[in-house]
């Protein structure tokens, strides 16, 4: 019974640990908008993610995010912006919403 129990266990830690590493990442999506966004866009990350609330950056949703980035900021060269950075950015922009009650330190 208790071999059982530990596998269990382990297995449970194991699915914990690997299901974070392959969620996006608020922290990612800010040090990604710093690096190579804020220049091209002439604000930072706190202005940006504050132009919607949650609700409204669910609907504009990761896939939207390229197209966003593009309409507040047309300097930006589209063919430098990664699909896969777009995740983290969503992440960082839902968590960062005007109505979320949370500031960014960017």
């Amino acid at each position: 019974m208790t071999k059982l129990l530990k596998i269990a266990l382990a297995g449970a830690l194991v699915l914990g640990v690997a299901s974070t590493t392959a969620s996006a990442d608020v922290v990612k999506g800010q040090k990604i908008f710093i690096k190579k966004f804020k220049k091209g866009c002439g604000f930072n990350g706190a202005k940006f993610a504050a132009k919607h609330t949650q609700a409204e950056w669910e609907a504009i949703g990761a896939a939207g995010m390229k197209d966003k980035l593009m309409k507040e900021c047309p300097s930006l060269d589209a063919g430098k912006i990664k699909d896969k950075w777009m995740q983290h950015i969503y992440d960082f922009s839902y968590e960062y919403a005007n109505d979320s009650g949370n500031v960014p330190s960017c």
